[in-house]
């Protein structure tokens, strides 16, 4: 009794704490009220589906404080770019969207733009942004985010005085319930089970950006997948950094698997996804959960990263060749119609040309049915940045293009074995494509473009044959 009773004590604090952000919301929205009938405002986000996440809270927050929303940022009194430091591709285009903002303050001086995510508690971002971007009001990183109405309420009071409000750094990381959250989809939804990372792969930025791993309590994430359900969503997805590692802080034994059979034994019909699965905690367990759940949806994404042990273990992955390829097999014994993604990085600091055959070698042998690639980005702050490496861009770029051939004829073969077949889909999105005016998706993920006059709806578990493929997705009519 005295276990629940601090359990009980525990969710009460992390719900008050967002109950502080009440004054400032209630503060905000009077004052937005004095200078607009209803402000707009425009959130962009880049990066992964945790960043996605946390954009439907600031749209829950910027909707409690009598914000509507637009996607024309020269139409919106504030403008929110929530940021993502994975790759230097990404820093870039948000750095040139950032510049271009400068022309809608200046048609819209009283506007708000606000900085914030993964880049945000990057070092020295925030100085750069300081010297070279400052028509910024207010940058804050991923773990104050819960904070945005007393930080928005401490903008607008600077306004006109030149302030600037910045809440940066890492920090070590809340679990804050009650957070309001506004989803844009009707279909599927993400629900958050944990935050942040402590695996430190070499060349990740995750860990140094979003802190240290902690879980959310179980039954906060039951009442949210329980919510969830009621409301409609057929296709759940939990997420976190590495969502093997869950239980991590709880004072409850209680890891992954046993999530999964909970939220499979809610009553209704729904799919549970989830991302991102770290082969070095990918137990048996998970896959016996996943097989006797027949809620759980036959997917998946494993990343591998890299075929060879000797870059694997500079990139402190904490798995083999040969270890990996046992937990494929594992997961197809117990599931044969498991649809298995992976991520590769393709030119880390001093990989031969060998090691890269190595990894050519595991793609033969998994046979996954869809992969993501990327080529090598160095990350200031990581220990990889710091490595030696003396292959050319254009090997990287011609190795990156062979493992491209190989995949996407992998994931052709893959897709031909559908066509012909009668398969169970959930209509997620209406397409512009008049021939196939509907998207889908299998059990397994696999993007399905449905044709056909039988009329549907989005959020419908509906039969579809396949009559032809791609690389990357399946033709289908309506059964």
């Amino acid at each position: 009794m005295r276990n629940a009773e601090c359990k009980n004590k525990e969710a009460e604090m992390s719900e008050q704490k967002f109950e502080s952000q009440v004054p400032f919301i209630n503060s905000v929205r009077e004052m937005a009220a004095v200078h607009y009938s209803r402000p707009l405002a425009y959130v962009d986000t880049y990066g992964c589906q945790q960043n996605e996440s946390d954009s439907e809270k600031l749209r829950g927050m910027l909707a409690e404080m009598g914000y509507g929303f637009t996607d024309d940022e020269y139409l919106a009194d504030v403008v929110i770019i929530n940021t993502c430091a994975i790759r230097e591709n990404a820093e870039n285009r948000v750095y040139g969207n950032v510049g271009e903002l400068v022309h809608t303050k200046k048609l819209h001086p009283s506007q708000i733009i606000v900085f914030c995510g993964c880049m945000a508690a990057v070092d020295g971002v925030v100085e750069k942004i300081e010297q070279s971007y400052k028509h910024i009001d207010l940058i804050f990183s991923p773990n104050k985010l819960w904070r945005f109405p007393e930080m928005l309420h401490s903008t607008l009071q600077e306004r006109g005085a030149s302030g600037r409000v910045y809440e940066t750094g890492v920090g070590e990381g809340e679990i804050i319930e009650g957070i309001p959250v506004r989803r844009d989809r009707t279909v599927k939804a993400w629900l958050p089970i944990m935050y942040g990372c402590d695996n430190f792969c070499s060349y990740c930025i995750v860990p140094y950006v979003r802190g240290r791993e902690r879980s959310r309590k179980p039954q906060d994430i039951m009442d949210e997948a329980r919510a969830l359900v009621a409301d409609g969503y057929k296709d759940i997805t939990l997420l976190g950094q590495n969502v093997n590692s869950y239980g991590t802080g709880l004072h409850e034994k209680i890891g992954f698997p046993e999530i999964i059979r909970c939220i499979n034994d809610i009553e209704g019909e729904f799919l549970i996804r989830f991302m991102t699965s770290h082969p070095k905690d990918a137990s048996i367990e998970l896959f016996r959960a996943m097989a006797e759940s027949e809620k759980a949806a036959r997917h998946i994404h494993l990343p591998f990263q890299a075929g060879s042990d000797r870059i694997l273990s500079l990139m402190n992955r904490g798995y083999t060749h040969e270890g990996y390829l046992e937990k494929i097999l594992a997961a197809r014994e117990l599931m044969p119609d498991i649809v298995i993604t992976s991520d590769v990085i393709v030119g880390f600091p001093g990989e031969t040309l060998d090691e890269f055959e190595d990894t050519m070698r595991l793609i033969e042998k998994a046979q996954f049915d869809a992969m993501f690639t990327f080529i090598y980005s160095k990350r200031p702050g990581t220990p990889a940045a710091e490595l030696s490496d003396t292959t050319t861009r254009e090997e990287k770029q011609e190795r990156f293009d062979r493992l491209l051939v190989l995949q996407n004829a992998i994931s052709e073969e893959k897709h031909s074995r559908y066509i012909g077949k009668t398969v169970r889909v959930l209509v997620d999105e209406e397409s512009h494509d008049e021939r196939y005016p509907y998207k889908a998706r299998t059990n397994g993920g696999r993007l399905v473009h449905l044709g056909g006059s039988i009329p549907t709806s989005l959020g419908s578990f509906v039969d579809t044959e396949i009559t032809h493929c791609s690389s990357w997705s399946l033709f289908g009519e309506l059964v």
